[in-house]
């Protein structure tokens, strides 16, 4: 059987079946393994983030005449949505945002504190509200539309990651309390790839110099080693344990993407308030853009910030509120050996990050044409005026359809899975017929919203 057949049936097999990229292509494990790769990756990413800084910071306040808005918010955010359906959270290894507390730490400037109890357990809720305030500051504040805006949030999070750089080793912010890297955690459960070890190679190992580190060589930045990632939620993918493990154990898979979501039916608790509260936001951001919310905001003659945060607020209980009565229709929500588990959650992932996906593209979309012109505008090039084009609605808005009834498609099939497996004989009909109607009323909802 040749590579790619085994790698489409990989993707495609409801098994266990997994295909390890590192055996099929070396390369991929060298260039991960050798540091100075990783160190050109993330001086890229640096040199772009400083770019956008300084230009927000100190170029015009006009978005129109500044490139910066369309950096972040058009190319590097949907850009990262985007590669969470492929690499999972590898984007956090070259991240930017913790390079500051990186070279505070390399100066001998932390006090390598252990990181709090408190932090551990509670950190996932401080960087869910931390997401929330970010969807909530970027509509209501119109970050994606204010350069100087833009900067401030950016430093905001440096700020936390140095902060954290300084009191703790590693990267505790990137594992506890970054709501991007939390967000990305749970996109990254929907992955084509995962990273794993062998554990028949760990076992025995005595040193677990993958989570410690040896010599001058760093450990797990996130407190984990090959040997403890079990799922997407936490592991960065930044290849520091790959020249630490004399065992050659750790693997880069490639699997069927609803894999994990099948398995874990909905522990994550990361997700349990992720999903939701992800949903119910882009509910509440796509309607703001439509005549409706305008004509809401006349009759009630609230202001935008209370307005909006009221729609956000429903979307998220209206959400919950799904989640728990989908949850209730399978019957079985705690399981004696994992405890309690939520099965609606894994069903609307795929939606969840879709859904993100498409309200990104419609962002990047409408400034696409815009972009090289603005570039012109900053740096008085007159001639740029000329290459501004526009990118249809209708094209965009059929793309959006396609990717949110996959996103559906892929919820169903999570469901089917779970009928053949894990509830196969204790979903009732009527019960499995309920849970496809609430995932068809959530997608035309969608697309009420989106055309």
């Amino acid at each position: 059987m040749t590579w790619w057949t085994r790698a489409l049936k990989s993707l495609i097999s409801a098994e266990e079946e997994r295909l390890d990229l590192f055996r099929i292509f070396p390369g991929i494990r060298r260039f991960l393994a050798a540091r100075h790769h990783y160190a050109y990756l993330r001086t890229a990413g640096d040199i772009l983030f400083v770019l956008v800084v300084i230009s927000g910071l100190f170029g015009p306040r006009d978005p129109q005449k500044n490139v910066a808005v369309f950096l972040a918010w058009g190319v590097l955010w949907p850009t990262i949505v985007l590669s969470w359906f492929f690499v999972g959270r590898m984007w956090c290894g070259i991240c930017p945002f913790p390079g500051l507390g990186f070279f505070l730490q390399r100066k001998g400037l932390s006090f390598s504190l252990p990181v709090p109890r408190l932090l551990q357990k509670y950190g996932v809720y401080t960087s869910v509200f931390l997401f929330a305030l970010i969807i909530w500051t970027e509509v209501v504040a119109g970050l994606d539309f204010s350069p100087v805006g833009t900067s401030y949030f950016v430093l905001s999070i440096v700020f936390g990651a140095a902060l954290l750089g300084i009191l703790y080793p590693g990267q505790a912010w990137c594992r506890h309390l970054c709501p991007l890297g939390r967000i990305s955690g749970a996109a990254a459960t929907l992955a084509i790839t995962e990273f794993r070890p062998d554990y028949e190679k760990c076992r025995g190992c005595e040193t677990f110099a993958c989570r410690k580190g040896k010599q001058d060589k760093r450990g797990c930045p996130v407190y984990l080693g090959a040997f403890n990632v079990q799922n997407n939620l936490h592991c960065l993918v930044c290849g520091h344990c790959l020249p630490l493990c004399d065992r050659d154990s750790p693997q880069l898979l490639l699997r069927n993407p609803y894999s994990e979501l099948i398995r874990n039916k909905g522990r994550y608790i990361t997700c349990s308030y992720i999903v939701p509260f992800l949903i119910g936001s882009q509910l509440a951001r796509f309607l703001r853009q439509k005549d409706i919310y305008a004509q809401l905001a006349q009759a009630t003659a609230w202001p935008d910030a209370v307005l909006f945060s009221l729609m956000l607020l429903v979307g998220f209980i209206i959400m919950m509120a799904l989640i728990r009565f989908g949850s209730k229709l399978f019957g079985i929500t705690e399981d004696p050996l994992f405890g309690k588990f939520s099965p609606m959650v894994p069903i609307l992932i795929p939606m969840a990050f879709t859904g993100e996906l498409v309200y990104r593209m419609g962002y990047s979309s409408a400034g696409l044409g815009d972009f090289i012109p603005t570039f012109g505008r900053q740096f008085g090039i007159a001639i740029l005026e000329k290459t501004a084009f526009s990118i249809p609605d209708f094209p965009v808005q059929v793309l959006s359809a396609f990717f949110m009834m996959n996103g559906a498609i892929a919820g169903c099939y999570i469901l089917w899975q779970y009928c053949l497996k894990d509830f196969e004989g204790r979903l009732l009909f009527k019960n499995f017929i309920g849970i496809s109607m609430l995932i068809l009323g959530l997608l035309l909802f969608y697309l009420l919203v989106i055309f």
